[in-house]
């Protein structure tokens, strides 16, 4: 709390400083003759720019192909330890050695992924997901003219799995950005993708290897990997709606700008809104609007002084109409905008431009005020207007043309619309489930987890020519691997749960045929279980997506009970070998991956918050992502120290099953956490 408290002191601005930084193009200069310790950031707090999912129509689009691309990807990850028994005769090499060539394809699709997200955050999810499907194929390709085994470790595992990550990332959060009432229902199916894709992959992997053999199974894989740059092709984004501060003519425009300067009470100056935005400590030991996406992380070159509002917080005084919980009119709210969008003369949609007359207020200014009320105050909604705009500040349109003369001019108004500057982006559950949603209308909520871009952030995007690391793409990596959420006792029970269980993860699709035709089960009985693990997923997953929507329904203790049948399963899959205890085990063993998959993202709102959400899944990711590259090894190491499969199953149902453990007191800890939390507040305030 010591750094919340140094961050307030820090965000005051001078009036010189709103000054230099005023034109956009002087505004970088400002920053170096400041040098670099007294770095800011400039935000246009007159425009917003807010991404309010469609629901409907293309939508769906949208879920068939990250339903395919699901498929694909994790078919191929799922099933790829089929071909290690090739390349142990071809290679003559270690089953723990060659377990290395499926475990780094698994471990980096998953390790690469906050680097990939901020990839998608700068340049949108249809090119990275095209680009990912091409380099995906493209490593598959070379990677069966290999002559080793280390080779197959770099095209095959490392550049495969980045090219897979490529892929799955935009598919799995492009969901939330176009989904809002049936969001939980769209992520279920869509990521069905992946127990269909085990179903279908493991008999078609065994097919082409008995035939055709290792190489050219990679080389049809790659050919199917091409089709996810094709689906690919239906991401693309969505028009944002801007909201901006309005005025009738110039004069008004003219008018406003001379009361800002002159700090009246019409609307607050800019050094009271970045001060106050930290001056409100909340019940469960957060401050109001404390900013979780700040950069904390000096390696990205981000600053601790950066400070991303909100557009609830920038457009408080909006007085939008709130709506009680649960109430219908949100998709009917947003269907009646949309139907009155403008079109250009090509039948494209133009942006929606809220006319925002009412004065502006400061955050924090009613002690009275409860988190959720916090963020928008009641009143009329706003009008739609199709006019030319003056910002709050006073600069006209021709100001605007002119300072952007740097880019085209067809761009000057284009908005910026960041995905990963949403709070909820990783979010795969109901809305329902978040007090925001409730709390307010549709427009409300969306405007309340959408941090706005910088205007450096804003010239990179209109200016032509490619910038080594954009500040989309570092804003983006501070957010994820933001170091401060390590200091997190709930969270890091939660990431070393997830470590344990993503190590035994893989065991079971690596070794269960093996083991099966040891024990003197058919291949294709042995398949057909693998197959029966990735049906079972699937119908657990859209269960499970549908369980967790209803509010009684803890979704810490269901995920605690799955992964506790899992790993006992685990355990004891190989006690004996039959047909029908291995389809047992198949049953258990796909619920608790269904579980684990479907629920992380709820548990972790829960635990530590929706704001903090996004730099969860970053170290999520990374932890996750190691755990899966070694775990494979590890177990194929054991069974070539012991020649029996039982060690490496007991070692992975012992892993996922003390995963399970580490969960069970999770809730105690996030409790005691926030009572410390506020404790530290209280005494701060005081003094």
């Amino acid at each position: 709390m010591a750094s919340t408290t140094t961050n307030q002191n820090q965000n005051h601005r001078t009036p010189n400083d709103e000054g230099a930084t005023e034109n956009l193009m002087n505004n970088k200069s400002h920053r170096d003759d400041k040098g670099e310790g007294e770095e800011e950031f400039d935000v246009d707090k007159s425009t917003a720019a807010v991404v309010v999912p469609p629901d409907s129509g293309w939508a769906w689009v949208v879920m068939v192909a990250s339903f395919f691309c699901c498929t694909v990807i994790d078919g191929i990850v799922f099933c790829s330890g089929l071909i290690q028994v090739s390349l142990i005769e071809e290679f003559q090499v270690s089953k723990g050695y060659v377990a290395f060539v499926s475990s780094l394809l698994s471990g980096c699709y998953l390790i690469a992924g906050p680097f990939v997200s901020a990839l998608a955050n700068r340049f949108g999810f249809r090119p990275v997901t095209i680009a990912g499907g091409l380099f995906a194929a493209a490593c598959f390709a070379v990677s069966s003219y290999a002559t080793s085994v280390e080779w197959l470790f770099i095209t095959y595992g490392i550049l495969g799995g980045i090219g897979f990550c490529m892929v799955y990332i935009p598919a799995v959060v492009i969901i939330g950005f176009y989904f809002e009432k049936w969001r939980a229902l769209a992520t279920g199916l869509a990521m069905c993708g992946s127990g269909v894709g085990t179903f279908v992959f493991a008999p078609l992997s065994s097919y082409l290897l008995e035939n055709y053999g290792w190489r050219q199974t990679m080389l049809v894989q790659g050919g199917i990997i091409v089709s996810c740059a094709i689906f690919g092709m239906a991401f693309r984004p969505i028009q944002p709606i801007t909201l901006a501060v309005t005025d009738g003519d110039n004069a008004d425009a003219e008018q406003n700008k001379h009361k800002l300067n002159g700090h009246t009470n019409k609307v607050a100056p800019k050094t009271q809104f970045a001060a106050n935005a930290f001056s409100k400590p909340l019940p469960e030991g957060r401050f109001a609007y404390s900013m979780p996406n700040s950069a904390h992380n000096t390696y990205m070159g981000q600053s601790p002084k950066h400070h991303y509002p909100t557009a609830a917080e920038v457009f408080k005084g909006a007085n939008l109409e709130r709506r009680l919980s649960g109430a219908s009119g949100k998709s009917t709210e947003m269907k009646s905008l949309r139907k009155s969008q403008p079109t250009t003369p090509n039948g494209e949609a133009q942006q929606i431009t809220f006319n925002l007359n009412k004065e502006l207020s400061t955050v924090g200014e009613n002690e009275e005020e409860t988190e959720n009320e916090n963020l928008l105050t009641s009143g009329p909604k706003p009008e739609i207007t199709q006019g030319r705009r003056h910002t709050v500040s006073g600069r006209r349109s021709q100001d605007l043309t002119k300072r952007s003369n740097v880019g085209s001019q067809e761009t000057v108004h284009a908005t910026v619309t960041r995905p990963m500057y949403r709070d909820d982006i990783f979010f795969s559950g109901s809305l329902t489930r978040i007090p925001q949603y409730q709390s307010q209308t549709s427009l409300a909520y969306h405007m309340s987890v959408t941090r706005l871009p910088t205007k450096q952030d804003e010239l990179e995007e209109r200016q032509k020519g490619c910038h080594l690391c954009p500040e989309a793409v570092r804003r983006t990596l501070s957010t994820m691997l933001d170091t401060s959420l390590l200091k997190s006792p709930s969270f890091m029970c939660l990431a070393f749960s997830g470590f344990l269980t993503m190590m035994g993860f893989f065991i079971p699709f690596t070794f269960l045929v093996p083991r099966a035709e040891l024990a003197g089960m058919s291949a294709k009985s042995a398949l057909g279980v693998v197959s029966g693990i990735g049906l079972v997923n699937t119908i657990a997953r859209v269960l499970c997506g549908s369980i967790s929507s209803f509010p009684s329904v803890k979704p810490l203790l269901l995920n605690n009970v799955a992964i506790t049948a899992g790993g006992i399963a685990t355990m004891f899959s190989g006690v004996v070998i039959t047909p029908a205890t291995q389809w047992t085990f198949a049953v258990l063993f796909g619920v608790c991956i269904a579980c684990f998959s479907a629920l992380r993202s709820i548990i972790a709102v829960e635990m530590i918050g929706l704001e903090k959400l996004t730099n969860a899944f970053g170290f999520l990711m990374l932890f996750q992502g190691l755990a899966a590259t070694v775990g494979s090894p590890i177990a194929g190491v054991l069974f070539d120290m012991t020649g029996s499969y039982d060690v490496s199953f007991y070692f992975a149902g012992g892993l996922i099953l003390l995963s399970a453990f580490l969960c069970y007191p999770l809730t105690c800890v996030s409790n005691w956490e926030k009572r410390r939390s506020e404790k530290r507040n209280q005494h701060l305030t005081r003094a």
